[in-house]
């Protein structure tokens, strides 16, 4: 699959230390599942990883030979800002990334909303598993094969239209720099904002102004780590800021350096 790196704060960094890669799930799964992310290393020093998330939910497998047997974990879109995980010592992660708005499938009691900033044991939500049968194989093909093994009888019946629904919206925002306020998006929609908005929580997790954030911030990452020159003022006024101050208030607030600073972080 081709490799992208939005949302890695640094990932040049971070690809120097681990094995990264993703893969596709199995085809019934597609509809709501984005990718399996593999991640292996073997590390003299300990390294954290930060992650500026996209509005998904991800459960993952995880092995760290130095604490203990496998172990799952469901982690609820990363609301707060940006998600740190420090590894060290062998280990290795198999994820799943489900799509925006294509989770409250697999777990329907739940808004989304209820576990966004949280990590909490896969086991609370889905059934128990034998972790080890994911994250033990050498092979990846071996690990996906688990994880669709693991994922398909767990799979929705039938389509939901307002999980349907959801991602539409959220990947329009993704797409579309031209969406810039929740009015206007759910104008154009035919929703009322608060329709909207209730639909979001129950089925993305966040609100769609946070989208709408979030996607801008990560265009904003990726123009401040591969461009050596930016008119952030330009660049402010496409994304839908008021002026170049409000974005660098934002990428500042979320990343945790301005922009001129990031490329050498």
């Amino acid at each position: 699959m081709e490799r992208d790196t939005r949302g890695i704060v640094d990932p040049d960094a971070l690809l120097t230390r681990v094995r990264f890669r993703r893969h596709e799930p199995a085809p019934a799964l597609r509809p709501y599942v984005q990718n399996y992310w593999f991640i292996d290393w073997d590390l003299p020093a300990p390294y954290a990883s930060h992650v500026l998330a996209h509005p998904s939910v991800n459960l993952t497998f995880q092995r760290d030979e130095a604490d203990g047997p496998p172990y799952g974990e469901l982690t609820g879109v990363w609301a707060p800002g940006l998600y740190t995980r420090k590894i060290g010592g062998r280990g290795r992660v198999c994820g799943v990334k489900f799509r925006p708005g294509m989770f409250r499938p697999f777990a329907p009691d739940e808004p989304v909303s209820a576990w966004t900033g949280r990590v909490l044991p896969y086991a609370d939500v889905f059934p128990a598993t034998d972790p080890a049968a994911v994250v033990g194989p050498a092979e990846d093909r071996d690990r996906a094969a688990a994880l669709d093994a693991y994922l398909l009888p767990l799979a929705p019946a039938a389509p939901d239209p307002r999980a349907e629904l959801a991602r539409g919206l959220v990947a329009r925002i993704r797409a579309e720099r031209a969406v810039h306020r929740v009015a206007g998006l759910a104008r154009e929609e035919g929703l009322s904002v608060r329709s909207l908005q209730r639909l979001f929580a129950g089925y993305v997790g966040v609100s769609p102004k946070w989208c709408v954030l979030r996607y801008r911030i990560h265009e904003a990452v990726e123009a401040a780590a591969h461009h050596d020159a930016v008119d952030w003022a330009a660049l402010a006024a496409d994304l839908g800021y008021a002026d170049q101050a409000h974005l660098v208030r934002d990428f500042t607030a979320t990343v945790g350096v301005s922009p001129t600073a990031y490329p050498s972080n």
